[in-house]
């Protein structure tokens, strides 16, 4: 059976949420489950510092031979920030529910 854990994040995807998504991302591949949905549909607007956390994150998966998967966005404005950077291109987005 494989454990998938989902994580949800609110508002802002910035500097001062991402250490904390980071964190839990960590501890879940720690503790050893390593398939990861962030359901990012309730998120306002994203910056580098929340990119960088959920690549990180994603690296980290995978490395465990998991997978991290983001539910996409519902704000135009924040997921346009993903289409800007290419990173649409590199994680696998679901739609929200």
């Amino acid at each position: 059976m494989v454990t998938v854990v989902r994580l949800v994040v609110d508002g802002r995807l910035d500097a001062e949420a991402a250490p904390a998504l980071r964190d839990a991302i960590n501890a879940h591949i720690e503790r050893g489950v390593v398939n990861l949905v962030v359901d990012l549909a309730s998120i306002s607007f994203v910056d580098t510092a929340g990119l960088a956390a959920l690549v990180s994150g994603m690296k980290r998966s995978r490395q465990a031979s998991g997978d991290l998967q983001l539910v996409r966005p519902t704000s135009t404005a924040a997921f346009r920030v993903f289409e800007l950077t290419q990173f649409d291109q590199i994680f696998r987005f679901v739609e929200p529910t």
